[in-house]
């Protein structure tokens, strides 16, 4: 159809509606265009000249522009694209400044909406606004028609036609919403008419309005060619793609749809004779339920595919059958390709790690910028997280609320004492009672393959003849292995990858060097005694309420006592021993509420011991005197003070002996103490051949506690120094740090333990070594307040502290 010819519509009959009711009127032959024009906007897509469209409009907000249009003579509308903003929202400036003109036929109210056909007849450009607010009104002007004229001796226009043609037909083919009606329309088109045949094939894509919206601005023909080319070519390819797609998914269903046929006819045959279902079909069935909400790898389907064929041949009595109906139990339940959504915000995980736990900001900090990570990189994946401190500091307790923190299932498994491989890889399944390693039922057991798996006591994994779990965990906790983890039970791959791995340790001596390599450590301190107590405040007491069922009106305990509690009776690193302490008060009261129910608790220091008994740790003074010096050492359980005590008894020849249980690390650096002053002797003031005339003998108190370690040099040399000089230092000064022969002192771990106990003793000046000052300074303030820190390099700016600090005893 040429744009003449759409112009041309001869006897075409009209309704319009006005006031009084509908009316018929005729349209005209050509005519002159008309100069003004009322606007209606088309949001989603423009309208173009040739083109044939029913459109409805609200009649609230346009009756009145139908009206009007329907007052002029040519009852010609204009059509404005304005790029999906409302109709009931459009402003002049939200109109483009190209449109086009269309002819309104068959206007009709139904329901409250206006629906009439309009066939596109001319571009037209706004000149001038006349009616800003609806009904819009515009003076217009229309493109010469020589704009639109072409010569077709041009070769370039005309193989552009020839290919829009050709697009055209194929995309028709191709896509089965275009009917008959259309490929019939398509044969009046020629290369000889250009300008309709371009607009036609802009009106068949599904460009975006505004890419169309260039197409009917662009007047020139040639250029208007070279802009729906593309866009024709896209969209053929598009349908191709949507083919190829349709026929795959129909071949599916239609495979599906086969089956199922024949299930139901399968069992509308059983039923006719009376056949009743047997358990296998019945299993193979669940089986196959469970399997429809999974997204299983192709190689794990073809797998179960196979597990069940062979199902169905078995005999229900054997033992294979229940051998391959236990396997394709686990193979259906395991969470293939499903994933919980990750709540990937900062905000709401700090609130929930504030909740949750008091103190521990550095550690706050860290996972804060280990979760930030993720969520910048909006996905949490191939992380493995080491939590390493003394029992009772919250490291399990942590591992939950990261799980809470990113809206993943919790799951927890301890490893200790673990010395079988297959709990992690799984037994083969030639054994009876075979199953698969504990990370896949823990994927069972969460139902997601990305839940949170915490492994708690890591360093406590053994071996045995079975094999060593510690060197298959390598393969579990190495992000770029644990992908296409093999589990010997299913042996099939399994993706855990997304999977965010959390361990927990006491310490790192029994860990592998390889495996701690693969995991991030975040060390947990212990907790000074203004720490203990908030936690006891805010989660210990009311937890330990709400196991009794007891209300906070019925029993009380006093900031003092809580703080006598926690000094006296569970003095630790954590808050295990606080927690039982606190418990054993609620057991107590609730027996004293059954014979008294309407008594009120209220326990104070006074009573303390009525519910506890005597303290188990007294408010001791450290050890002081000459040849006794406080040091600091870390252990397991968290840092402690450690007094090293040294005696001489005079003999000739002189003599070193150590006492104390210690190792041979310990032991070294003893004997390194004792060799340093006696060749610095004179130095540091020490009488000329005293070490030499006397016997000395080193010991370290609480000798059936093991001890080792270098940490101790520079005290056990102050203890000699303070016993040659007969001078004794202050009981508030303690120690740490490694000694070499040459005076050197070396940087010592456990720092901040070691801080936190002197601190927890009242101890308030502390000598430690220079290269220990970056894990000072990085300690919270709280911790460092009213503390004096020395740093030493060597060996002579430590005894610049201990010299000024003697005090005369007379020997």
């Amino acid at each position: 159809m040429t744009e003449k010819r759409a112009k041309d519509v001869v006897h075409a009959e009209v309704e319009v509606i006005t006031e009084g009711g509908i009316q018929n009127d005729m349209a005209l032959p050509t005519q002159i265009y008309p100069k003004h024009l009322y606007l209606i906007p088309i949001a989603s897509r423009p309208f173009f000249p040739g083109q044939v469209q029913p459109i409805v409009l609200s009649g609230e907000y346009w009756k009145e522009t139908i009206q009007k249009i329907g007052e002029t003579e040519q009852k010609m509308v204009g059509l404005v694209y304005t790029s999906n903003i409302p109709a009931q929202e459009t402003a002049p400036e939200d109109f483009a400044t190209i449109g086009c003109m269309g002819k309104v036929l068959k206007p009709t109210m139904e329901e409250s909406n206006i629906h009439f056909i309009c066939q596109g007849m001319q571009r037209f450009r706004i000149r001038r606004w006349l009616g800003k607010k609806v009904p819009f009104l515009v003076e217009v002007e229309y493109p010469n028609e020589s704009d639109e004229q072409i010569s077709m001796d041009d070769t370039e226009t005309r193989a552009y036609a020839l290919s829009i043609i050709s697009a055209v037909k194929e995309l028709v083919q191709a896509n089965p919403l275009h009917g008959e009606e259309l490929k019939q329309a398509l044969q009046y088109f020629s290369p000889n008419e250009p300008a309709p045949l371009t607009d036609f094939a802009a009106t068949l894509t599904t460009a975006s309005g505004d890419e169309l919206q260039k197409v009917l601005e662009t007047i020139p023909v040639l250029k208007r060619m070279q802009r729906v080319f593309p866009l024709l070519n896209k969209e053929v390819e598009i349908t191709k793609l949507h083919g190829e797609i349709s026929k795959d998914v129909n071949t599916k269903i239609n495979k599906r749809q086969r089956k199922f046929f024949l299930r139901e006819q399968l069992k509308t045959i059983q039923k006719e004779l009376g056949i009743t279902k047997e358990d296998r079909k019945s299993d193979a069935e669940e089986f196959e339920k469970r399997l429809e909400k999974l997204h299983p790898p192709e190689a794990v389907a073809d797998r179960i595919e196979d597990e069940l064929k062979k199902l169905s041949f078995l005999e229900k009595g054997s033992q294979e059958y229940a051998v391959t109906r236990n396997y394709l139990d686990w193979m259906s339940s395991v969470p293939w390709g499903v994933y919980s959504e990750d709540k990937l915000g900062i905000k709401q995980a700090k609130e929930i790690l504030d909740r949750d736990h008091d103190g521990l900001n550095d550690v706050k900090e860290r996972i804060i910028e280990f979760l930030a990570v993720g969520v910048y990189k909006k996905e949490i994946a191939g992380s493995i997280m080491l939590l390493v401190g003394p029992p009772g500091v919250g490291k399990t307790s942590i591992g939950r609320s990261v799980a809470d923190a990113m809206g993943r299932e919790f799951y927890r498994f301890s490893l200790g004492g673990m010395r079988d491989e297959a709990e992690i890889k799984g037994h083969r399944r030639t054994y009876i009672g075979s199953m698969p390693g504990k990370f896949v039922q823990a994927l069972k057991e969460a139902k997601t393959a990305n839940p949170v798996i915490m492994l708690d006591e890591i360093d406590k994994v053994g071996a045995s003849f079975r094999g060593d779990p510690a060197s298959a965990l390598l393969e579990v906790l190495d992000p770029e292995q644990n992908a296409d983890f093999l589990d010997h039970y299913l042996d099939l791959r399994v993706d855990l990858s997304k999977v965010l791995f959390i361990c927990t340790a006491n310490q790192l001596d029994t860990i592998p060097g390889p495996l701690l390599d693969r995991m991030e450590m975040i060390r947990l301190s212990g907790y000074i005694t203004e720490e203990k107590m908030e936690i006891a405040r805010n989660h210990l007491w009311p937890k330990a309420l709400n196991k009794a069922g007891l209300k906070k009106g019925q029993l009380k305990i006093s900031d003092a006592a809580l703080k006598l509690l926690i000094e006296g009776y569970a003095r630790e690193a954590g808050v295990r021993k606080t927690e039982k302490q606190l418990l054993k008060i609620v057991r107590k009261t609730v027996v004293k509420l059954l014979e008294e129910p309407d008594a009120k608790v209220s326990v104070t220091v006074k009573n303390l011991e009525k519910y506890l008994g005597k303290p188990f740790f007294r408010k001791e003074s450290l050890i002081t005197g000459v040849g006794v010096v406080t040091g600091l050492a870390w252990t397991a359980l968290g840092g402690v003070t450690l007094a090293v005590e040294a005696a001489a008894v005079e003999r000739k020849n002189g003599g070193f002996k150590q006492t104390g249980q210690l190792g041979d690390v310990m032991r070294e650096s003893a004997e390194i103490a004792y060799s340093f002053l006696l060749s610095n002797a004179k130095r540091y003031g020490v009488k000329k051949d005293f070490y030499k005339n006397h016997f000395i003998h080193l010991h370290v108190p609480e000798g059936a506690t093991p001890k080792d370690g270098p940490s101790a040099g520079i005290t056990m040399t102050s203890a000699l120094l303070s016993l040659g000089l007969g001078k004794k230092i202050k009981r508030n000064l303690a120690m740490t740090g490694e000694l070499t022969l040459t005076g050197k002192v070396l940087p010592v771990g456990g720092i901040k333990e070691k801080v936190i106990s002197a601190k927890r003793n009242n101890i308030n000046e502390l000598i430690l070594p220079e290269a220990n000052r970056g894990d000072v300074e990085s300690l919270p303030d709280h911790i460092q307040e009213g503390l004096t820190i020395h740093f030493a390099s060597n060996y002579d700016q430590v005894a610049k502290v201990l010299l000024p600090a003697f005090t005369e005893t007379g020997r």
